[in-house]
Order: C-alpha cells, then structure tokens, then sequence
C-alpha cells in the first residue's frame, strides 16, 4: 500500500478547527491522521513537532482572521462602508471562535505567543482607529473608540459564544455601536 501524505494545508486547517474546539489537548497526532486518512508521518514531515505546527495553525488564523480582514476592508470606498464589512466580518457567526480563548490558554505557557496575541490585538486596534480617524474622529478619539470596539466586540462573542444569531444580528450589533460611535 502507497504511503499517504497529507497536505500541509489539511492538516493546518484541521488542526486549526480542533485546536478552536478543544485547544492543545485536541491535538494528537493518530487521531489527526487517522481523520485525514494518512500515516502520521506525513505530520512529522511537514511540521517535525507538535510546536511547529501549533506555530503553523497560529499564522493561519492570523491570516484568516486578521490580514484577509484587512484586506477585505480595505476595498470599500468609503469610510463608513470600510466600517460596516468590519462589523459584518468582525461580528460573523464563526464556529471557530474559541480558537482565541484556548490560544490566550496556551499563551500562559508560552511568552512568544502571547506576544504574537498582544501584537495582532494591537494592530487590530490601530486598524479600527484609522477607520475612525478617515470618518472624522480626532486620532485620540479614534484610539479611545477602537478599544471599546475591541473590548465590545469580545464581550459580544464572549456572552453569544452559544446562541444562534437572528438572521439580521449583524444590523442589530451596527445600532448598538452608534451608541458610542456616530456613524
């Protein structure tokens, strides 16, 4: 029987989903492999350990839920667009989003990656900012307003983090924060 390898990208998104759903612990090798119909082998060629990979599932979802963010704003024409698909992606019902609860777990063993946590929050919060400022906020209002975004925007997840969003969530979320950004 042919040896089967898995892509490095299967086994980056599948982990990604177990380490969302049960954190680190979720990450054993067999069980992964036999998931992904391959030897565990093809693991150990692509990441070497179990490090390395979390490493590999941690720049994934900074891309995924971070740079292709950015990018996907940044298109809009306007300021105010830019900010309604940042609402509409930043809030999106995702069954991935205790990846960052179990990532901030993870961190209290290992500093490298609570600075990368402490880094993509800082920029995330300097994106929402310069958002605000091409609205017409001060830069130091757009500072302030960012980080009560930010802290809303993981209060929300947090409280929500097991109740199926109405169809219109997204709108309802839009009209809350007019309460404390004037859109």
């Amino acid at each position: 029987m042919p040896k089967i390898v898995a892509q490095k990208l299967d086994w980056i998104k599948y982990g990604f989903e177990l380490f969302a759903s049960q954190g680190e612990s979720a990450l054993i090798v067999d069980k992964m492999s036999q998931y992904l119909k391959c030897n565990r082998s093809s693991f150990y060629w692509h990441f070497g350990s179990k490090k390395k990979f979390i490493d590999e599932i941690i720049n994934y979802w900074i891309e995924l839920d971070t740079n292709q963010i950015i990018q996907l704003v940044q298109e809009a024409e306007s300021p105010q667009d830019k900010f309604f698909i940042l609402v509409k992606q930043a809030f999106k019902a995702d069954s991935n989003l205790d990846f960052v609860l179990y990532l901030k777990r993870y961190a209290t063993h290992h500093e490298e990656v609570k600075m990368i946590i402490e880094s993509i929050d800082q920029q995330r919060i300097e994106f929402v900012a310069s958002i605000l400022t091409e609205i017409g906020y001060t830069k130091t209002e757009s500072s302030e307003k960012a980080m009560i975004f930010y802290k809303y925007l993981i209060g929300h997840h947090e409280m929500n983090r097991n109740i199926k969003q109405e169809q219109n969530y997204v709108n309802k979320i839009y009209k809350e924060l007019k309460h404390f950004i004037d859109l």
